[in-house]
């Protein structure tokens, strides 16, 4: 049977290709649809829930997908589904290992190739090392009597070829091709990444997809497989149902690439949020004070070459501006921690980070009374408590919040950094490990950047961010009947003032007394952290709460890659923008 056209002239093989997609669940832009498509005469995509994605973290043994992005990724899918049939195509739905899955897909299609976009991280790497070695146990056979997957072919005789895995890469901005060094020779300070590719590299234009990504396979075929395969519930992938979406949240974010693009438009085109970005992005509360694009990111439902494109329309079609740009420079802030994964392997997960630092036993708490204030919201210090309550109850938190409740929590508290990394990767809706640990590893000092022992005075964050208290009261009704100036500080109030005020904490599950004393105090100073997890922090000796499971580096990951990373030298990382 001669080889199909596409419509850009280019010929299409017969039989089937599989797109396997992952952290790219848009039909735009999307390198591993468009190059499965091309490749055979039936492109495949499928999607598989992987059990292991909705087991317990590695260390503390935190749910490892939480209600809400577990929601946010259904919600994903299901839109994904749907935009892929309105191109003629369709979406394989599976729960089960990857590497189980796809070789058993493969040789009932008798597909020839899986596409799929590379991942940097370990766990995902494995995976996709795995599945590389269960295709190559896949013999095709020579089919017969029409083209596989449009009817019932006969099969033919085994032809000794084996399905090989294709990747490809997506995950940036910037392609990895394209940069001025090998990722193993990434510079350790973001700034010097960031002068070189805005010098030397340039962001290529987002893919220009078919208008049919079809045909796909007959009813008949589809029947063979079992379906399409229904999206599970959140029952089946053992994760309780969340509450409904909390109207204090800043968005009601909802998965899927149709959502991304709306949100894309109305930040940029609609309200022109855009050209107040950088003024602005500090924000934590309301909608537009950043673009809130991270969880589509995160899931791959739109692209970062996408929101490029469009930050350079703006620019030559209506203002170009420090906030413009300030929003690729967050861009590339994202593009770095990939790297930066690839550079420093599974050091980023590791209690010494790239640095390699070495502690013992006494350096890190992992006192779960201390944790468990900190991560339910009940410290003492409204400012660090409103931020853990908004990420509990909506899965999201402003980059501001995230610095100053990571530095709380490893440098006021002295808790186990990795505990806080843990819970981040559990409840954010915008997790991706690379951005995650990388913050995580700046924020506690074991990165490589030069300033990275930054403490982030708790007085001076909330004089600076929230002058008047209205985050605080936001998220901490208890607090809201305060005076502004008593908000931040309502421990410093005396039993008669509270009765003025009718603040009744002795009511309430806020707690009347900060947990830990600040490390600098009351003052407003900034300054710098000193040596992480100093014995002399507070929490490392109160042992009344008990402590999570054991986090050795002993059962850790392995190290792997060479060398070490750190973050820009001028400001803190970001996980979101």
């Amino acid at each position: 049977m001669a080889a199909r056209v596409a419509a850009d002239g280019k010929a299409r093989e017969d039989g089937v290709a599989i797109a396997w997609l992952r952290s790219d669940l848009r039909a735009h832009d999307n390198e591993a649809l468009l190059r499965a498509w091309r490749a055979a005469g039936i492109a495949v995509p499928v999607y598989c829930f992987d059990p292991r994605c909705f087991s317990t973290t590695h260390y503390f043994g935190f749910p490892k997908t939480g209600a809400h992005r577990a929601r946010f990724l259904l919600e994903s899918v299901a839109d994904l589904r749907a935009r892929l049939q309105a191109v003629g195509s369709d979406l394989i739905v599976r729960v089960g290992p990857p590497e189980t899955v796809l070789p058993a897909l493969a040789a009932a299609l008798n597909a020839h190739v899986v596409v799929a976009q590379g991942e940097t991280t370990d766990e995902e790497v494995r995976v996709e090392r795995n599945l590389k070695h269960a295709l190559e146990k896949v013999t095709l056979t020579r089919a017969t009597g029409g083209p596989t997957g449009q009817g019932r072919p006969e099969p033919g005789p085994a032809d000794g070829r084996r399905p090989k895995l294709d990747l490809i890469w997506g995950l940036t901005m910037y392609h990895v091709d394209d940069l001025p060094f090998a990722a193993a020779s990434l510079p350790d300070v973001y700034t010097q990444f960031r002068k070189a590719v805005e010098s030397k590299s340039k962001v290529r234009p987002p893919l220009t997809m078919p208008a049919s990504l079809g045909p796909f396979l007959s009813a008949e075929a589809v029947a063979r497989l079992g379906g399409i395969g229904s999206l599970p519930s959140l029952a089946d992938l053992g994760i309780d149902d969340p509450p409904p979406q909390d109207p204090r949240g800043v968005l009601p974010f909802k998965g899927g690439e149709t959502a991304a693009l709306e949100r894309l438009h109305h930040y940029i085109w609609k309200r022109e949020c855009i050209k107040e970005y950088k003024v602005t992005r500090n924000g934590m509360l309301g909608a537009d004070y950043s673009t809130k694009l991270a969880p589509w990111l995160a899931h791959g439902c739109i692209s970062a070459r996408l929101i490029h494109a469009e930050v350079l329309r703006y620019e030559r079609e209506r203002v170009a501006n420090e906030s413009t740009y300030w929003v690729l420079f967050e861009l590339i802030w994202r593009d770095y921690f990939r790297f930066l994964s690839i550079k420093c392997g599974n050091s980023i997960f590791h209690l010494g980070g790239p640095r390699r630092l070495q502690f013992n036993g006494r350096d890190w708490s992992t006192d779960a009374a201390l944790f468990d204030a900190w991560r339910e919201g009940r410290t003492g210090y409204p400012l660090v408590d409103a931020n853990m309550r908004e990420l509990a109850a909506t899965g999201f938190m402003s980059n501001r919040g995230r610095q100053i409740v990571c530095s709380f929590l490893v440098r006021d508290m002295g808790m186990d950094w990795r505990m806080g990394a843990e819970w981040f990767e559990s409840l954010l809706i915008d997790y991706d490990p690379a951005s995650n640990y990388g913050n995580w590893t700046y924020g506690a000092g074991v990165g490589n950047d030069p300033r990275e022992d930054r403490y982030f005075s708790i007085p001076k964050q909330a004089s600076t961010y929230d002058p008047n208290g209205d985050y605080v009261a936001h998220w901490i009704p208890e607090l809201a009947a305060l005076p502004p100036s008593f908000r931040h500080f309502p421990f410093r109030l005396s039993p008669s003032e509270r009765a003025a005020y009718k603040m009744n904490l002795e009511g309430s599950s806020y707690p009347l007394m900060p947990v830990v004393p600040l490390k600098f105090g009351g003052g407003a100073g900034g300054g710098k952290g000193g040596q992480m997890g100093s014995s002399s922090r507070g929490g490392g000796g109160r042992g009344s709460g008990g402590r999570y499971r054991n986090a050795s580096d002993h059962r850790s990951r392995k190290p792997s890659g060479s060398g070490s990373g750190g973050s820009d030298a001028r400001r803190g990382g970001k996980a979101q923008f």
